[in-house]
């Protein structure tokens, strides 16, 4: 399996930013996918997954309600729509696959990073 996340950027505090992964690979018919992050000196985060084929999303608490994570099955993509960015949020983000809910990540794209100033 192989990710690519693309899309970040230097924004201001308050505005939005969406991240994009291209997932493609030898691909099972159930997977998740997700976003992970890691600020400069802090151990990696999960922030949200979504399950391909299902649907169902998990978020972070600390993103909960100005995140929103989707997929578009036909073109085999993910998304991270992300609202009222806070300087909290800079951090490189990295899409992630594991092959169902409760398994470890395993496959990873190299990260995109976002910058959010004050």
């Amino acid at each position: 399996v192989q990710l690519q996340a693309y899309g970040g950027g230097l924004v201001q505090a308050g505005e939005s930013l969406r991240v994009s992964c291209a997932v493609s690979g030898r691909l099972f018919a159930t997977y998740v996918v997700g976003w992970l992050r890691q600020a400069p000196g802090k151990d990696r985060e999960f922030v949200a997954s979504i399950s391909w084929s299902g649907g169902r999303t998990d978020y972070a608490d600390s993103v909960k309600g100005r995140f929103i994570i989707s997929k578009d099955n036909a073109e085999n993509s993910m998304y991270l729509q992300m609202n009222g960015l806070t300087p909290a949020d800079t951090a490189v983000y990295y899409c992630a696959w594991k092959s169902s809910l409760y398994a470890r990540w395993k496959f990873w794209g190299q990260g995109t990073l976002v910058t959010v100033s004050s």
